[in-house]
């Protein structure tokens, strides 16, 4: 019996399942991509098999019912490519508002949601931060669609868990904004 060995993963595939990954839309908001709300953490040779891809998907929010969803769309893209692959969800270091492009924040915003601001975290300090739990006070919410810092909260959550509902006091327009974390 002969078997064929399985060639490693190379830059090349790498890139293709990249590319392929960066068209992939979050199933609760779907003018902005996985890639730009910083979901898809990494792609690369699995550690342990390094003739298989591995995505590695982070959630915006702890329990997000959208993470089921999130990782059958990635599997379904591999599968088109016919690149053997898996999905990893890492869940350390979480998430946070900082992982998000200038791209994903403007789309937000003209989609009609307030994008939020970025994290406490050093400017330009790479790689992971501690997320801190503790109150502060709320920065100003701009309403998407006037502008006005007029605002505010009417519930701590709206359409989703990740985003609270909000109302601007000047156009009277009810809005969600993207929980900072």
């Amino acid at each position: 019996m002969t078997t064929t060995a399985v060639p490693p993963v190379n830059a090349d595939t790498l890139a293709r399942v990249r590319a392929a990954l960066d068209a992939l839309t979050d199933p609760e908001i779907p003018v902005v991509t996985l890639a730009e709300m910083g979901i898809v953490r990494d792609v690369r040779a699995a550690p342990d098999d390094p003739s298989q891809v591995e995505v590695v998907i982070t959630p915006t929010y702890s329990g997000c019912p959208a993470m089921g969803q999130i990782e059958d769309d990635v599997r379904a893209t591999l599968q088109r490519l016919g690149v053997p692959a898996r999905v990893v969800t890492q869940l350390a270091p979480a998430w946070t508002t900082d992982w998000m492009s200038d791209a994903a924040r403007e789309k937000l915003r003209a989609y009609g949601i307030a994008p939020p601001g970025r994290c406490q975290a050093e400017a330009g300090s790479p790689g992971a931060h501690v997320v801190r739990w503790v109150p502060r006070a709320a920065d100003a919410v701009a309403c998407p669609r006037c502008g006005s810092t007029h605002t505010r909260e009417v519930s701590r959550f709206g359409s989703t868990a990740c985003k609270a509902l909000w109302q601007c006091l000047d156009c009277h327009e009810p809005f969600d904004h993207f929980k900072p974390h």
